[in-house]
């Protein structure tokens, strides 16, 4: 006779979906050469809708910003969390992703029953998830959680700005334009630069190009 154990899992039926809030998750900043990379999750309230919700890539600043505010004034909950470089260059950025990902999710107010990821990789988490490919232009709640993260990662790299206007980074956000790798030949790299991204290894090569701290 089989123990009520086995009899147990044998009747319990295959759940592929499950009701109650649905969290959107998105990041911003995998590939950029300096800064942190930031994501967010983000929990709709179906009784405020959102209009305009799209994916952030495809949103002037303006846009964004104005989106940043309504969706922290209507979302039943949301939260933004980040990797820092020093994660980023010891783990890789998938792996700091994934990380920065798992953070905004445990940051939420509110437990979701399903996480709905921008993208193809998943981070790990208690509760059933979905990966879906180009999810930021296909879902509310991930588009929401892309348009968070990006101003948040935006506003931190015009902070940096502030304190090293010579880098750009107001502009560029830290991706490897023209005038962020003329910036690393003529300055070197500062402590917030990934490390592990090639151009910036390149750029230490240099003798006296890694200015760490200094302003």
């Amino acid at each position: 006779m089989r123990s009520n154990k086995f009899l147990k899992a044998e009747q319990a039926p295959l759940i592929w979906d499950v009701p109650g809030l649905l969290a959107g998750v998105d990041e911003a900043g995998r590939g950029p050469l300096a800064g942190p990379v930031v994501a967010a999750a983000v929990i709709l309230d179906d009784r405020a809708p959102i209009k305009g919700l799209a994916d952030s890539k495809q949103l002037t600043a303006l846009r964004r910003e104005k989106l940043y505010d309504e969706i922290r004034a209507k979302a039943l909950c949301c939260s933004v969390a980040q990797a820092s470089v020093e994660e980023i260059d010891q783990l890789n950025i998938l792996q700091a992703t994934l990380l920065a990902m798992r953070r905004a999710v445990l940051g939420l107010r509110l437990k979701p029953a399903k996480v709905l990821v921008d993208g193809n990789r998943l981070p790990t988490l208690d509760v059933l998830t979905e990966a879906i490919v180009s999810g930021d232009a296909l879902v509310p709640s991930i588009s929401a959680a892309s348009i968070l993260a990006k101003v948040t990662r935006d506003r931190l790299l015009c902070e940096l700005h502030l304190q090293h206007p010579e880098y750009g980074f107001d502009q560029h956000k830290g991706y490897g334009t023209a005038q962020h790798m003329q910036a690393l030949r003529v300055h070197g790299a500062l402590s917030v630069h990934r490390r592990s991204f090639a151009p910036v290894a390149r750029a230490l090569v240099v003798p006296g190009a890694d200015k760490g701290d200094e302003p």
